[in-house]
């Protein structure tokens, strides 16, 4: 089933830490089903899947990303940068070391810059001196993604031209505004979602900053889906809920995949691109 329109369509995908996972799982069922955008916009850990998806947006493609994920683990995403974490380094102070990540991308991205991308590609990012948004769409693929996953504090910013880059999720977590800039009349978001299950709060700083993060993704993209419906047609496919796992925490990438794989087909079976709803999962909501 073709899903092909006379609409610019946009795929946009949000941030949220290893419940990128979950958009996996979705791009899996939305591709079978048909759907080929025109441009991906990407933003935090919506960056890396989306820069991958541009490179090869098909099957092939996703089940590659599938097998990416299935090989992610925390230690090798958050390598810890001791020294760093204890001010050692100067003003290099920053928790995680960098070159983990850029390794993966460097290894499996199967481009290295946006001109290269099958299907346009923007990324997000925030600028730290700013704080305003910041679209990134030409240049090297590689630092643009990791100044889109720069969270404060945890990773290092990253410096492109004469801007000093960070997370995109802090200025513009699910960018749906870029995407009608763009000129995009039809969006289709892949939102993370959080874990609205946690039986106790998080035990590290990171999976403590993480889970913030996931929490501020959920609440501005119900903002921006209100703010944005009378300019496009925004449709959002339903995120995981309930959720248990921490987005700190890699080893349930295959669950999540499979999880929201099937729960997509199903939402699609029930006509799921026919509309235009917030999902219920994106609210502030306890079990």
């Amino acid at each position: 089933m073709s899903d092909r329109t006379d609409k610019l369509t946009a795929l946009v995908l949000a941030g949220g830490g290893s419940f990128g996972a979950v958009q996996v799982g979705m791009l899996r069922a939305v591709v079978a089903h048909g759907l080929v955008p025109d441009l991906v916009i990407g933003s935090s850990v919506g960056a890396i899947n989306g820069a991958y998806f541009a490179g090869a947006p098909n099957a092939h493609g996703v089940a590659q990303l599938e097998a990416i994920w299935g090989g992610m683990r925390r230690s090798t995403v958050f390598p810890l940068a001791w020294r760093g974490f204890l001010g050692l380094l100067g003003d290099h102070r920053f928790a995680v070391d960098p070159s983990g990540l850029r390794r993966i991308l460097e290894q499996c991205l199967p481009y290295q810059t946006f001109e290269q991308a099958s299907i346009p590609l923007h990324v997000v990012a925030t600028d730290l001196l700013g704080g305003g948004a910041v679209r990134l769409s030409s240049g090297p693929v590689v630092d643009a993604v990791l100044a889109s996953c720069a969270i404060p504090a945890i990773f290092p910013p990253v410096r492109i031209g004469e801007q000093y880059l960070m997370d995109g999720a802090i200025a513009s977590n699910t960018p749906i505004s870029v995407a009608i800039e763009l000129g995009a009349r039809r969006v289709i978001v892949l939102p993370t979602g959080f874990a609205c299950a946690l039986e106790a709060p998080p035990r590290s700083t990171i999976a403590s900053a993480l889970h913030a993060v996931t929490l501020l993704i959920a609440h501005q993209l119900v903002m921006e889906l209100e703010r944005y419906r009378e300019q496009a047609e925004i449709i959002t496919v339903p995120p995981l809920c309930p959720l248990t796992a921490s987005p700190y925490d890699f080893s349930h990438a295959g669950e999540l995949i499979e999880r929201a794989a099937d729960q997509t087909v199903h939402w699609l079976a029930r006509g799921g691109f026919a509309r235009q709803r917030v999902p219920g999962a994106l609210h502030a909501h306890a079990h």
